[in-house]
């Protein structure tokens, strides 16, 4: 018997599935985590645990979430899991989801439909949510919102620099330098800075 438990991000707390997976009789050696994003399956502590498994043993996740975000991706872990591997899976917040149940056609087919519909559900939550994220920055910028760092102060020499600089008199990479900024922040803001000037 083995466990997997996954959270996106470092603060995440795992509380839950730890509970849920304790309430078990898992060893502790055999319970696997990642603190990684579910978009993919490139997380150490997975792959080792894929290593790990062979025919015939049982993996509990907490939710299909837990196991990924990507819906193609899931499908395909979960064919090499139970196809390839031979290993029963069970999700606990969804019964309808337990290999061990149902090993005919209709079993097999049922847990294929609501395997499916459950990772369109997760992979369509992602979605939204960026979709969410775009829309909120986008009604920010048409309220005047700012985002990344505000642009620092220009010293006043800057526009002797940019005159030395038209005149041929310095180069480019040297009045940057000396304005203490990249070439390409130079280049930036003097085109700001002319525009400003002649609007």
């Amino acid at each position: 018997m083995y466990g997997y438990i996954r959270v996106s991000t470092r603060e995440q707390n795992e509380d839950r599935q730890r509970i849920a997976l304790g309430a078990l009789d898992i060893p502790e050696k055999n319970i696997y985590m990642d603190k990684q994003s579910g978009k993919d399956f490139d997380r150490p502590q997975y792959k080792l645990l894929l290593r790990r498994m062979k025919k015939d043993d049982l993996l509990y996740v907490k939710s299909i979430d837990r196991l990924g975000r990507n819906y193609g991706e899931i499908l395909e872990q979960w064919r090499v899991l139970t196809k390839e591997k031979g290993i029963d899976i069970v999700v606990l917040d969804m019964p309808l989801l337990d290999t061990r149940r149902g090993k005919d056609l209709i079993g097999t087919f049922v847990s294929d439909i609501v395997l499916q519909v459950l990772s369109f559900v997760a992979e369509n939550e992602r979605a939204n949510i960026r979709q969410r994220q775009a829309e909120g920055i986008a009604a920010a910028k048409a309220r005047g919102v700012h985002f990344g760092r505000p642009p620092g102060q220009l010293s006043e020499d800057f526009p002797r620099l940019i005159r030395l600089w038209r005149e041929k008199k310095i180069t480019a990479t040297a009045a940057a330098k000396q304005c203490g900024m990249p070439l390409s922040t130079f280049r930036y803001r003097v085109k700001v800075y002319e525009k400003a000037r002649n609007s």
